[in-house]
């Protein structure tokens, strides 16, 4: 027996099975209909309908087959989604070294003895699964019944677009539904907290500049300067939130090309930067196609966290980046004290605060996170985060190449 290899893609690929939402509603009738077909044209006893998880295969839709889901190692479905778009035939499993010591094949009460699936694939070529049919004996499929088991193939991954359309949009009815609850006490703490305060500082600086310039020598009129065009980016950073959370993301979607070394040294400079924190950027000065500004607040928040809630002497902040296969993918680690357990499943919640022990900073309104969801979320993202007590705390997250 040989256990199958994971696919190249399997990372999108685990991401498009879990975006599909399919895993949450089995077992599901729609495609039993399916499976039915499958089983009289080809003439087999056994039709399945599987989804691959990571360590799993489950049956969307099952005929003629008690179980409802196997491990992943003893699949045949994992041999097969090795080659997405080809029919993955086996005519006598006891005959094939691949199966021929497969629990699978050898219990009795299941006795597989011939497999033939086509994988099913999403619009970006990722196989979800198959649309199989087994038997107990040696068999091999004719040319009718191998068009048709690829035709019905092609029948579930429509049937899969719609529901994933479906999905999106009921995704989108929870979020407006979401965004109008909040948007009322979110605007308020916005306007009040930041848009007022950042408009005071950026008038202020102009008042110091048109009365006491000639007081000021170089350095304190460059310094002014400075004060002036970080509060003029920190408000153009809300009001981008704010239209974003108007409904208005389209600004979200703006894309152009930029170098992501010199946005965090953009976003260090508006940050307070002791000398005990240390924040090593990745080596490769990558060229983002991306928004920019989305991306900069996301970065922004997670390093801005990363200082104010690490109590520890030394701050060390590692950020890292890759591409592949059409995402960035991005790393922010820090040293800190870490994550509550009980915690990290609400971190991204609108309002919620986690308390940090001697934290250098009082708390905040618990807005950050949640807005860095929304914004990787609308560039086709995903966030994730992993602490250790003491050790500190790593946020990963991905962002569509554009």
């Amino acid at each position: 027996m040989i256990i199958p290899e994971k696919p190249d893609n399997e990372r999108l690929r685990l991401r498009a099975v879990r975006q599909l939402g399919l895993l949450e509603e089995l077992p599901q009738e729609t495609y039993d209909n399916i499976t039915l077909l499958a089983q009289e044209i080809c003439e087999t006893p056994v039709a399945l309908l599987t989804i691959l998880d990571d360590e799993k295969q489950w049956f969307k839709s099952r005929k003629g087959f008690d179980l409802t889901e196997t491990d992943r190692d003893i699949s045949f479905c994992g041999h097969a989604i090795l080659e997405p778009g080809k029919l993955f035939e086996v005519e006598d499993a006891l005959n094939d070294p691949r199966f021929d010591k497969n629990p699978l094949v050898t219990f009795k009460d299941i006795n597989v003895r011939s497999y033939a699936g086509i994988p099913i694939l999403n619009k970006q070529g990722q196989a979800l699964g198959t649309l199989c049919v087994l038997s107990k004996k040696p068999k091999k499929l004719n040319l009718h019944q191998r068009k048709c088991l690829i035709a019905l193939g092609k029948q579930v991954e429509i049937l899969y677009e719609f529901h994933y359309k479906s999905v999106e949009l009921e995704d989108m009815r929870d979020e407006l539904q979401e965004n109008n609850k909040v948007l009322q006490d979110f605007a308020g703490n916005v306007s009040h907290d930041l848009k007022m305060p950042l408009a005071n500082i950026i008038l202020s600086a102009d008042i110091v500049r048109a009365k006491y310039s000639s007081a000021l020598d170089k350095a304190g009129l460059g310094y002014l300067e400075y004060i002036k065009n970080s509060g003029l980016k920190l408000s153009e950073y809300v009001t981008s939130l704010l239209e974003y959370y108007s409904g208005n993301g389209e600004k979200v979607k703006e894309i152009e090309k930029f170098f992501l070394n010199d946005l965090i040294e953009d976003i260090l400079d508006l940050l307070e930067i002791d000398a005990n924190c240390m924040i090593n950027m990745p080596e490769e000065n990558m060229a983002i196609n991306g928004n920019r500004a989305a991306i900069g607040q996301v970065l922004m928040n997670l390093i801005s966290n990363s200082i104010k809630h690490n109590p520890k002497e030394e701050i060390l902040i590692d950020i890292t980046c890759e591409e592949q296969a059409g995402y960035y993918y991005f790393g922010v680690r820090d040293n800190g004290v870490g994550i509550p357990e009980k915690d990290l499943n609400k971190i991204f919640d609108l309002f919620t605060v986690i308390k940090v022990k001697n934290a250098k900073s009082s708390e905040g309104h618990g807005i950050g996170l949640s807005t860095v969801k929304k914004l990787i979320t609308i560039m086709n993202g995903d966030i994730n985060v992993k602490s250790d007590k003491e050790k500190g705390t790593l946020f990963e997250f991905s962002v569509e190449k554009a």
